[in-house]
């Protein structure tokens, strides 16, 4: 029987964003661990945050540059740590709406999807 964190893996792999949810109350958690007796499923995470907090990690170019990491708060409730790309790493805002992306980052040797966030992108007349 596999664990949680590598079920949550196995999904990232397939390109989905999994949560585990607790079937009693509804609540979603992360990052992924074993319950106990508690009854949970996997459900697809909506990908909707929020930045909750951050920081900005200052290289110099040649190593890659500036960037942000960042807790945010997903729809579900939970909170995870991240990067936010997409955006400079100043303009990177706690409130700003962030929508989640699974991608192969780059900035390492690992061939593995990654959860990242991107700007959301207002809609107009939504």
């Amino acid at each position: 029987m596999k664990g949680p964190e590598a079920e949550f893996f196995d999904h990232l792999r397939a390109g989905k964003f999994m949560l585990q949810r607790i079937a009693g109350t509804g609540a979603c958690v992360f990052y992924p661990r074993y319950l106990g007796a508690v009854a949970w499923e996997w459900v697809e995470a909506s990908g909707d945050a929020t930045v909750y907090s951050r920081t900005i990690i200052r290289q110099k170019p040649e190593r890659g540059g500036d960037y942000c990491i960042a807790a945010v708060e997903l729809a579900e409730g939970p909170r995870m740590l991240t990067r936010i790309l997409g955006v400079p790493p100043d303009d990177v805002t706690i409130g700003m709406s962030v929508r989640a992306s699974i991608e192969k980052p780059g900035w390492d040797n690992s061939d593995d999807n990654v959860i990242v966030f991107r700007p959301q992108v207002a809609t107009h007349g939504a």
